[in-house]
This record gives structure tokens, C-alpha cells and sequence, in this order.
């Protein structure tokens, strides 16, 4: 399935070779505003990274991202939290060596073929990171009372691809490892095509959006550190139009967080 829609290419994390996963487009440099926000590189059980993501810590020792970005063969995970990680290569040890390491975990029911419907993983920090402020988890079926409006506006930040040029006549790609922020507004919500699982967001040139290499990263309701969802997938080459959010105040996202790690949170 994943083979035959367009929107998979965007949803896959970014492979160190080759561009492949959500970034923050049209936006600006985040700078402080969200330090709980970092980059994950994940590796395979050797330790040979494998792609990169973002996410967001929801404590000391608990770090929330994508499914598809935890996924086998994904056996460790290294993170920074710099703002700007692209200026301290290699100096900051990227992508072998982040600021802490940790173990991948992904939703038991997540299928790689429909990654979409349980697009939701954490990593298990090996050593607590102490912050001011942590991002936090909406309430069950909170978005739900969202209105389809310009004014119903989302924080997405994020790694990676600022730009995306994927044909050979325009090869050129703006992917600098710098923590971005966005502000999209929410284009649709329980339709037929976001099922209950999902939401689409704007991505122009007025609001910004995510593309590839910000697979995880948060979308945060509004301006608060509420983790409305996590950045899952695109439906175009060039990440333009719109951005899907797997949603974090589900049920079967909630429980699964909560229950399994409740001693993290």
C-alpha cells in the first residue's frame, strides 16, 4: 500500500543517504523556544544510522516521536537538542554520537504497510535530560472539538529539509540540521480520507508546513507545549500543500504512552 499512494514518500524518516521523511518548510529558526525538541538518528543494531527524525521530550527519560521512524531494524537511537546541529558537524558527534542515547519502542499494532493508523513510537532515554519545561500530552478525544478555521492554527518544529527539489533538473535542497517552527492551520479533521486517526495541516508559503526530515517531530495545539500530534506523512514530492499529523489524544495513542510508560512520565 505504502508503494502506491504519494504521500508515502514523505512519511518514511529521512535515510542518511537519501531524503525521505518531514522537515519544517516556509517557517522561520526556532532558536530557544522549544528546547524539548530534538533530532533523533536512529541506528541498526551494529550502530550504523539508518534515518533521521524529530521529536519531543515529554520528560527526563521519555521522548515521543513517529512509528515509522522506530521501526525494525531500528535498534538504538541518538539525540540533540541543539537548536542549530548542523554548525557543530562533526564536532557534536553526528550521527554516531548525540547529547544522550536510548532504546526505539513502537505502537504494538503499528503495521509498516499501513504505518499511517498507528503512527506512533517513544525512545526510553539511557540517562535522564533535565529541562525547564517538557512538551505534554493533550486529553482523550480533545481535538475532536476543533473548528476547520484559519484561526485553529497548530506549532509544528522541526529537523531537516527546509526545501524540496526532487526532480533531476532541480537537485538542489535547502537541508540544514537547524530546529525550524511553523504555524499551519488546520485544513481538515474526522473526514473520510483523515479517518479518526489523523489531521490534515496547511503547508504554503503563508503558514509554513513540514516535509521531509521532520517525521515526529510535534505539532503543538495552538502556541502551548500540548502535543496535538506527531508529523507523519505528505502527499507530494515537493511537501507542499498539506501535512498529515497522526493524533496524540487518541485512545490507542494515550493508553499505550500512559500504561506502558507511566514510570517515564
Amino acid at each position: 500500500m505504502r508503494r502506491t499512494l504519494m504521500l508515502l514518500a514523505a512519511l518514511m524518516a529521512l535515510v542518511l543517504v537519501a531524503p525521505a521523511a518531514q522537515a519544517v518548510t516556509d517557517g522561520e529558526p526556532d532558536g530557544d523556544a522549544h528546547p524539548y525538541v530534538g533530532l533523533m538518528v536512529a541506528q541498526d543494531a551494529d550502530g550504523k544510522p539508518l534515518w533521521r527524525c524529530s521529536g519531543t521530550l515529554l520528560s527526563p527519560t521519555l521522548f515521543l516521536t513517529a512509528g515509522h521512524c522506530t521501526e525494525d531494524p531500528a535498534a538504538h537511537v541518538e539525540i540533540w537538542f541543539d537548536s542549530d546541529v548542523q554548525s557543530g558537524i562533526p564536532g557534536n558527534g553526528y550521527p554516531n554520537t548525540g547529547d544522550v542515547g536510548g532504546t526505539p519502542h513502537t505502537h504494538p499494532a503499528y503495521d509498516p504497510d499501513a504505518f499511517f493508523l498507528r503512527d506512533v513510537g517513544v525512545v526510553v532515554l539511557d540517562e535522564p535530560v533535565t529541562m525547564d519545561t517538557y512538551g505534554a500530552l493533550p486529553e482523550q478525544d480533545q481535538l475532536d472539538a476543533l473548528k476547520v478555521r484559519r484561526s485553529t492554527t497548530f506549532t509544528a518544529v522541526g529537523y531537516g529539509l527546509q526545501k524540496s527539489f526532487p526532480t533531476a533538473a532541480e537537485w538542489k535542497t535547502q537541508a540544514q540540521r537547524v530546529r525550524m517552527v511553523a504555524e499551519p492551520h488546520l485544513l481538515q479533521i474526522n473526514t473520510g480520507f483523515t479517518g479518526d486517526f489523523s489531521l490534515l495541516l496547511s503547508n504554503n508559503a503563508n503558514t509554513g508546513g513540514t516535509c521531509f526530515g521532520d517525521s515526529g517531530g510535534p505539532n503543538f495545539l495552538g502556541d502551548s507545549n500540548v502535543v496535538a500530534g506527531v508529523t507523519s506523512f505528505g502527499l507530494n514530492g515537493t511537501c507542499g500543500g498539506t501535512g498529515g499529523v497522526f493524533r496524540m489524544d487518541r485512545s490507542w495513542s494515550l493508553d499505550w504512552v500512559t500504561e506502558e510508560f507511566g514510570d517515564h512520565l
